[in-house]
């Protein structure tokens, strides 16, 4: 079964959820918790707060216009990719306020190429390739906002979508293996993507 991609419907179109503004009132719990999560994950050594976070998310989403969602799953995959993009956003900014503040002067010697990335430079890459994920599969990218930045676990996605656990894992693999290319182009496929 096809997911639709994981933007808001035409006002026209029957939903729960209302609008964005309702499915904030609703939501506001869950959407916390999934505030919480993303600065826990992505977001330490930030000024950025939970709550602050939440309410830029929210003045985000409801400035899109009367935006209405089907359901709670891409609610909260909408507003999921939205504080993750603030986070980015703000990183960015922060890294540029410091005048190269990412950058450190090393040695060519001590200089290792494979090395894996952190911090501001590594989370924009991942941002990025979750774009382009969902350029490529909407679904999967929904499902990547689901699972690892909203906390669903794969029963609870199946049961939202209709589907079988088992289509959830599989397309949870596809999903990594998906970003794990889009992070390492030159790299090998990543084959424990389980």
């Amino acid at each position: 079964m096809a997911v639709p991609p994981l933007e808001p419907t035409p006002q026209e179109r029957p939903d729960p959820l209302g609008s964005a503004e309702d499915a904030f009132a609703l939501l506001y719990r869950e959407l916390h918790d999934l505030a919480r999560r993303h600065l826990d994950r992505h977001g330490r050594g930030f000024s950025l707060g939970t709550t602050t976070l939440l309410h830029e998310a929210y003045l985000n989403v409801s400035a899109r216009g009367d935006v209405r969602f089907p359901d709670r799953a891409r609610f909260l995959g909408y507003a999921s990719r939205a504080m993750r993009g603030l986070i980015v956003d703000y990183a960015r900014r922060r890294a540029a306020a410091k005048r190269g503040g990412e950058f450190h002067l090393l040695p060519l010697e001590e200089w290792d190429a494979q090395a894996p990335q952190t911090g501001v430079a590594h989370l924009g890459e991942l941002s990025d390739a979750l774009d382009q994920l969902a350029g490529v599969d909407a679904a999967l990218a929904e499902l990547v906002d689901l699972h690892f930045f909203c906390g669903l676990d794969f029963v609870e996605i199946a049961g939202l979508r209709g589907v079988s656990e088992r289509t959830v894992q599989r397309d949870w693999r596809k999903a990594r293996v998906l970003l794990h290319q889009a992070l390492h182009p030159d790299g090998p496929t990543d084959r424990s993507a389980g």
